[in-house]
């Protein structure tokens, strides 16, 4: 009996990762995006890479490391040993949506960005998460005792980002919608902007990016396959839509 080994399609894959939200591969399905691109992408060798990067970090850290002794270290890491940084001469290039491409270049845009620095967090024990923060997706982390409290950073600039500074960029979205209060954003719309993000709303998120830098580029063909990732992450949507 003659066995065959059919290798699924890039969108049949993405569709295995993304089918629940219970064990949902955040890293691994925002690498597979690139496969439309680029087709013979190894998605291992850009996971193993990122498993590199976590190895070495988690040797660097003492075994008493509290959890802002942690998140100051990624940052150094992250920021300034490994040099990711936003992409300030070309932020519109599909390839800054691509890890494997942002992992040789070192220069993506927030959620890119963020996505990388997040599995890097995590493999420190942080209390991180996404922030699907308007016009600019954003990362938390949650600190405990004797730090209590949240720190916000840009994944762009590596920038902690204080209450003034998230207001200041809330404020010019919400000026005429009579949501500002004497000139300032109420804290109740901050933490409703700072909410978490799913790992399946920051794929959203990434593809609709895409979709974006595709069509303002009359790329049709890339279009179409975007939106067919799309109908595979989010049917309810599709469906409530048809």
């Amino acid at each position: 009996m003659d066995f065959k080994l059919e290798v699924p399609t890039a969108l049949g894959y993405f569709a295995a990762l993304v089918q629940s939200d219970t064990h949902f591969p955040l890293l691994e399905a925002a690498a597979s995006l690139a496969q439309d691109e680029y087709p013979e992408l190894d998605i291992q060798q850009v996971l193993d890479q990122v498993d590199q990067f976590s190895n070495k970090l988690k040797r660097r850290l003492p075994a008493d490391a509290g959890a802002l002794h942690k998140l100051r270290l990624l940052n150094q890491f992250f920021f300034d040993e490994l040099g990711f940084a936003g992409n300030l001469n070309n932020y519109y290039d599909p390839d800054n949506s691509y890890l494997h491409v942002m992992l040789r270049t070192r220069r993506g845009i927030p959620i890119s960005l963020a996505v990388l620095w997040l599995e890097l967090a995590a493999g420190l024990g942080l209390d991180a998460k996404g922030v699907g923060f308007p016009g600019h997706f954003l990362v938390k982390v949650r600190l405990p005792f004797p730090h209590e409290g949240q720190v916000v950073i840009d994944p762009f600039t590596g920038q902690s980002l204080g209450k003034e500074d998230l207001m200041e960029r809330l404020a010019p979205l919400h000026a005429e919608s009579g949501l500002i209060r004497d000139g300032a954003v109420s804290d109740e719309l901050l933490q409703h902007y700072l909410r978490p993000a799913t790992p399946r709303e920051i794929v959203a998120r990434m593809l609709r990016n895409l979709e974006e830098v595709y069509a303002t580029h009359n790329d049709v063909a890339s279009v179409a396959l975007i939106q067919k990732r799309l109908a595979v992450l989010l049917p309810q949507v599709e469906d409530d839509e048809a």
